[in-house]
């Protein structure tokens, strides 16, 4: 019989240092929150320093390991050598978890060149860099965990202006396959999360519009929409030795939305 501990242990986090982009918005806070519940040290970075440095603030009140720094995704060498930064700082970064992400809503036939370079920029482009850098010093250690936050909306189009969107989620989800076949001889796992709406600021004005908000709970089987805490409990899962047999899959967390379009 495997020892009862063995079991317990999969979902602990001590000793684990996780690097969490995006880390002070809706989904991020939460996921750090987590994180930080099972005992990993949360290096929030975010575009915003000072959210970052406040989230972590009181994420140390609670007894918990966190700081926070500023991240511009948009800059790729300035990234790189944040990541680095952190690496040498910790010890190195044991999860990747990223969470950021934007939207520009309009329509296909009049979408802007600016805006679909914007979306794909920080959707996209980022999200890759951003593995990248991360897997440039894990890669040394042989182990490593990467988490992106996709959307269903990789999967399924809407019949509203979010061409930018989808395609940069779509986009999302075979980077993550791809990194995931290229990584795993380095023992590195790579996975999505992939939520329907959820309720974060980003959305808010969606689901304050009943002619929005009706259609789409009228179509997820568990009749409620995504909440933060919904996919801070799969990160923890995804950042876990609990799924260390786990790579290169979207999990998406959407009520059962895609069980049925």
């Amino acid at each position: 019989m495997i020892s009862l501990d063995t079991y317990r242990g999969l979902f602990d986090l001590q000793g684990k240092v996780v690097l969490v982009a995006g880390g002070a918005g809706g989904i991020g806070r939460a996921i750090c929150e987590g994180l930080a519940a099972f005992g990993a040290s949360v290096v929030i970075a975010d575009i915003e320093k000072a959210k970052a440095e406040s989230l972590a603030s009181e994420i140390e009140s609670a007894g918990c390991r966190a700081w926070g720094i500023q991240l511009n995704a948009l800059a790729v060498q300035e990234m790189q050598g944040t990541v680095k930064a952190i690496a040498g700082k910790s010890g190195g970064i044991d999860v990747l978890v990223n969470c950021i992400g934007t939207h520009i809503e309009a329509p296909a036939e009049t979408y802007s060149e600016a805006d679909w370079d914007r979306v794909l920029d920080i959707n996209l482009k980022a999200a890759f860099f951003l593995s990248q850098a991360v897997a440039n010093v894990q890669i040394p250690n042989r182990k490593g965990k990467h988490i992106h936050i996709s959307s269903v909306r990789s999967l399924l189009g809407l019949r509203r202006g979010f061409i930018s969107y989808c395609s940069s989620k779509g986009g999302m989800n075979l980077m993550i396959r791809q990194l995931a076949t290229e990584w795993g001889k380095y023992n590195i796992t790579v996975n999505g999360i992939a939520p329907t709406f959820t309720r974060t600021e980003l959305v808010k004005d969606y689901l304050e519009d009943p002619n929005f908000y009706n259609p789409l709970i009228a179509r997820i089987s568990l009749g409620r929409i995504c909440e933060p805490i919904d996919l801070a409990a799969l990160a923890i899962y995804l950042s876990a030795p609990a799924s260390d047999f786990i790579t290169g899959q979207i999990i998406f967390a959407d009520g059962g939305v895609t069980a049925c379009q």
